[in-house]
């Protein structure tokens, strides 16, 4: 008898947030650059479900029996919830078939409750959730996803007013202003790559809406921003976004830490999300100058690998440490090293993959 026909592949089928063939970045990550991995690691991954359009609570009455049928081990749920979500997931535990709430920066109780094990990104979001679900929590981080990318060159000068360093900021957003940093230092200029329309004048027209909407006072903050010559507002784009982070001489991650996170209230968007734009970064070997928060914190060795920034003076101190063309180097190499070796995909598919055999017993 052979291995494979005494140790059958643990079969593991997938229930969706966005469709396959035009993912979000979280399904893309954390699902379907895992399968590969998953197979080596001795799963048989699938499929079961994906929608239309990217959807948080989809409808997946019906999918119980057929779930049944193909003898799953295990049912993931990829940032999905709601009643139909949950319905099934109830009806999977009396079938006998194992289920995760999976890869998720949310925090949600009744989902944890409802499955047999929770899989979050951060270590802060597993303290979020009550004492007594802490024993299913699992944390996998998101992996690194183009380790192949890297920098080679961290240039030779300082920067100047004619020759401003580069810095580069990533963003899943339309950013219209530098959160942090009211105003850039002579000697640097800003590449923001966002959510902005790829046409000029499709900016220009979404620039001019916010303004009209906008109070008096903070339309000037607001024009400054869109006519400040050394700062750059680029659409994001798979290939590009990697070109200009590898083209940068810093990365920089400012972050408004607003609302407030008031004690006894669910936290803010801001302290929930994952460590990814951070790690992304320092494994291309960008030296990074990021505002703490908590998944950043675990991943910085202050001033080795990157930098964790408050004020703008604590701001200015840090890019002016790296107008050094060594010290931008050396913190490149070392953050490269640090990511690669705790954020890669292959570490992440072994945590996940040591999660779901502990699940199924094996």
């Amino acid at each position: 008898m052979t291995d494979d026909a005494m140790h059958p592949p643990i079969k593991v089928g997938f229930v969706l947030l966005s469709p396959s063939r035009a993912p979000i970045p979280s399904t893309r990550i954390a699902v379907l650059n895992m399968f590969p991995l998953l197979r080596e690691a001795g799963f048989a991954p699938h499929i079961v479900f994906e929608p239309e359009q990217g959807s948080q609570t989809p409808n997946v009455d019906g999918l119980l029996p057929e779930l049944v049928a193909q003898r799953y081990d295990v049912i993931v749920f990829q940032k999905v919830h709601g009643a139909s979500v949950e319905a099934l997931a109830h009806g999977l535990r009396e079938a006998g078939i194992k289920t995760v709430f999976a890869l998720c920066d949310v925090v949600d109780v009744p989902m944890a409750q409802a499955t047999d094990m929770t899989v979050i990104v951060t270590d802060y979001l597993k303290s979020l959730y009550p004492a007594a679900l802490q024993h299913k929590i699992r944390v996998v981080h998101d992996g690194i996803e183009h380790p192949e990318v890297i920098k080679q060159d961290w240039g030779s000068h300082r920067g100047s007013a004619a020759a401003p360093l580069r810095a580069v900021l990533v963003t899943s957003a339309e950013m219209l202003r530098l959160p942090v940093l009211p105003a850039l230092p002579p000697w640097l200029e800003v590449t923001i790559v966002g959510r902005y329309a790829a046409s000029p004048l499709a900016r220009l027209r979404s620039a001019r809406w916010t303004y009209q909407q906008l109070p008096r006072h903070q339309r000037l903050p607001l024009l400054r921003f869109l006519f400040n010559r050394r700062i750059r507002c680029v659409p994001w784009h798979p290939e590009r976004v990697y070109d200009a982070m590898r083209e940068a001489d810093i990365g920089i991650i400012p972050i408004e830490r607003m609302p407030v996170h008031a004690p006894g209230t669910p936290a803010p968007d801001w302290k929930v999300k994952s460590e990814n734009r951070l790690t992304m970064k320092m494994a291309i070997g960008l030296p990074v100058i990021a505002t703490p928060i908590p998944s950043y914190e675990p991943a910085v060795q202050q001033g080795v690998n990157a930098y964790l920034a408050e004020t703008p003076a604590d701001w200015l101190a840090c890019l002016k440490s790296l107008r050094d063309p060594a010290a931008r180097a050396a913190m490149g190499q070392a953050a490269r090293e640090s990511a690669l070796r705790r954020y890669s995909m292959q570490e992440q598919a072994r945590l996940l993959s040591t999660a779901l055999k502990e699940l199924v017993g094996k």
